[in-house]
């Protein structure tokens, strides 16, 4: 009872922040600034990861809140597009201190992992044809596929919940085979399922429902035009766009960018978007900084800092927008049966695109080899990502020093 009381007083506190003296409310921002800035920093091991080092520290160490809370934001982050820790952050920072306490925890959050895949970045644009630097890539590659399919297999078993979920996700691998335009699949099977579950719940029973997606799938096509240089501002319109739309685990942000810049405007290879994403795993914090390491490559300075805030702009933004929302919109069967539809049709895409990846990564028997031994290790073994990422790098160099080639 004491410890709910308690629980009950800091949640007070902070409903009550724009009461507070200017002091205290420096002073919350202060220890926002502090502790967002040391989980950016150390944040490995992907969103699941980030979720429980925010429990430790806000829960029971700082008892800002009381986990109840903290579960209902967790809630309304898979509501919403965007970067599920992050925007967990963000919710943290806004519940503590406002929207001052939002744009602080946020930014602290991300800010460490963007300044090391800027400079990563920076060495990779100079050395990518070092032979230790490719090597290094080499071995990380196969990793990568692993920890992408143990995302698909985790995530499937919750987001496959019924027949229209499961048949969303088979839509959105057929569509993503098919070549069409990924935001659209996802938001055309969100409705869809979102219309079929509440036609359901009113006692009709309609299998067939989905069955015209398919056709309006069929007519969807490109929308994106090549463009022949990229600038900072084609930069941050693209990744405006993506943190608009895009639900689910980071890895989904890989069907995004094999379709549209890889093969519609080929701003990069397949080779580099693996290795922006090989980046993105090996360091710490959110797996969207991706977007940092892909606009470096691509504008520069400017484009490393396009990116970053054009893919985290939109979380910032829905943040503000929902949390005061957040009681009513985990009530909602619409809001519910449309999450239910985006999440299936997310893992189908990264169902389509794992195979995609998996074609560049694994090129010879080394390469097979680490990937099954990888998918072993994630499976039976539950070894933390960053440890196998790091593993991966070192076998790649050693293969390098011992055989020269393979």
């Amino acid at each position: 009872m004491a410890q709910e009381a308690e629980d009950i007083q800091k949640e007070q506190e902070v409903i009550s922040y724009n009461a507070l003296t200017p002091k205290q409310q420096k002073q919350r921002l202060r220890e926002l600034a502090a502790v967002f800035l040391r989980l950016g920093a150390i944040a490995f091991g992907g969103p699941a990861a980030h979720i429980a080092m925010m429990d430790n520290e806000v829960v029971n160490r700082r008892q800002w809140m009381s986990r109840e809370k903290l579960l209902d934001l967790l809630g309304i982050t898979n509501l919403i597009p965007g970067p599920n820790s992050t925007e967990l952050a963000i919710h943290i920072g806004y519940e503590r201190a406002g929207w001052r306490g939002l744009v602080v925890a946020g930014s602290c959050f991300i800010l460490p992992a963007m300044l090391i895949v800027w400079a990563l970045a920076a060495i990779y644009d100079r050395y990518q044809t070092v032979p230790q630097v490719e090597w290094l890539l080499y071995g990380i590659k196969p990793v990568i596929i692993a920890i992408v399919i143990q995302a698909v297999w985790n995530l499937g078993k919750k987001a496959a919940k019924d027949m229209p979920t499961i048949i969303a996700g088979m839509a959105a691998i057929i569509a993503y085979l098919a070549g069409l335009n990924e935001i659209l699949v996802l938001i055309l099977l969100g409705i869809a399922v979102m219309l079929l579950k509440n036609w359901q719940a009113r006692g009709h029973t309609s299998g067939a429902f989905l069955l015209p997606i398919s056709g309006i799938l069929a007519q969807v096509g490109s929308t994106t035009a090549a463009v022949t240089s990229v600038t900072w501002i084609n930069v941050f319109v693209f990744f405006l766009k993506i943190g608009c739309v895009l639900y689910g685990s980071g890895y989904v942000l890989l069907a995004f960018l094999q379709r549209d810049l890889v093969e519609r405007n080929q701003w990069l290879t397949s080779q580099q978007l693996l290795d922006a994403v090989a980046i993105g795993q090996f360091t710490p914090g959110p797996v969207f900084t991706t977007a940092t390491f892909i606009g470096y490559l691509l504008a520069g300075n400017a484009g490393a800092i396009a990116g970053t805030i054009g893919i985290f702009l939109p979380a910032f933004m829905l943040v503000w927008l929902v949390n005061p929302w957040v009681p009513k919109l985990r009530q909602s069967s619409w809001a519910s049966g449309f999450l239910d539809g985006v999440n299936a049709a997310s893992l189908g895409l990264m169902a389509g695109v794992t195979y995609t990846l998996g074609r560049a990564a694994l090129v010879d028997w080394l390469t097979i080899t680490m990937a099954v031994l990888s998918v072993i290790a994630v499976f039976r073994f539950k070894i933390n990502s960053a440890w196998l990422v790091l593993a991966g790098g070192a076998i790649g160099l050693a293969s390098r020093i011992l055989f020269g080639s393979i």
